[in-house]
């Protein structure tokens, strides 16, 4: 779809009404009749893979993204962008804040969205040859051309301050695995302790993710974007929740704060007081 301002989209086409051209008769998403035939006959998950992948997905891809972004929906008070938002929830910040803040938090090298896009590229190069991963994980980005990222000081994939697999990332490897139509959530699922042995620390979500995207055939920027977007529920349930538990039972704020001269304390004269 192109127009007269110069906008051009291979994603969308739409028909105008005729009685109003700035509003749509008709919207296709490469294709599909979004209101006609998505609306009633598509999953929100056919239809997302639709969006960014440009055609139909599979029974067992609309599954896998399905299932990856159960796993990604809350990921709980530990992740930081979770608990960016609840800062921002229970500071009394803007919804739009909150969820702004869990994306900045969220968007970083260390179990956020940029560490999935570095591995995105590992993918794309390394495939299922584990002798090429065990050689790549270590100095990751061949880009050292100075940019806003440091250096990684960690493995991608890997947890750096983790001991042990956490069960939840276990169980989200195997559940993908049903839907792997690519073989490498196969083969990261043959290969976890072996490649823990080698960094020395364990599988992280941010490599569980990576492998699904990739295996899902999306780009870099694609499993960026979605990394970030699927997280955001979570985030935002637990803003709202801490907005209405307020700062007193906040671990870092209520516990810490002493009004040395609180006027809710301060005891009214009484009439004698007062001469009354």
């Amino acid at each position: 779809m192109s127009n007269s301002f110069g906008y051009k989209t291979k994603i969308w086409f739409e028909e105008p009404e005729a009685d109003n051209p700035f509003a749509a008769k008709n919207c296709y998403c490469h294709g599909y009749d979004v209101y006609g035939d998505i609306l009633s006959k598509a999953t929100w998950f056919e239809y997302l893979f639709l969006l960014f992948k440009g055609e139909k997905p599979t029974a067992k891809q609309a599954n896998l993204l399905e299932t990856l972004a159960i796993a990604l929906t809350n990921l709980g008070p530990r992740e930081p962008s979770i608990r960016a938002a609840m800062n921002g929830g229970v500071g009394g910040a803007t919804h739009a804040a909150s969820l702004m803040s869990a994306l900045s938090v969220g968007a970083g090298q260390c179990g956020g969205a940029h560490e999935v896009y570095i591995l995105m590229s590992l993918w794309d190069t390394c495939g299922t040859d584990l002798e090429l991963w065990l050689q790549k994980l270590p100095d990751p980005v061949e880009d050292k051309r100075e940019d806003i990222w440091k250096p990684m000081e960690h493995a991608p994939g890997f947890d750096p301050n983790g001991v042990s697999c956490p069960t939840p990332v276990v169980q989200t490897l195997s559940a993908l695995t049903k839907y792997d139509e690519s073989g490498c959530l196969h083969f990261l699922q043959e290969t976890r302790k072996p490649l823990e042995a080698t960094t020395g620390i364990p599988l992280s979500m941010t490599g569980v993710s990576a492998a699904a995207f990739h295996a899902l055939g999306f780009d870099a920027h694609a499993a960026t974007m979605l990394y970030l977007m699927l997280r955001l529920p979570g985030a935002a349930a637990h803003a709202i929740e801490q907005r209405h538990l307020g700062w007193r039972a906040f671990p870092f704020y209520g516990e810490h704060i002493h009004l040395t001269n609180d006027p809710g304390k301060t005891e009214l004269p009484n009439e004698e007081e007062l001469g009354l």
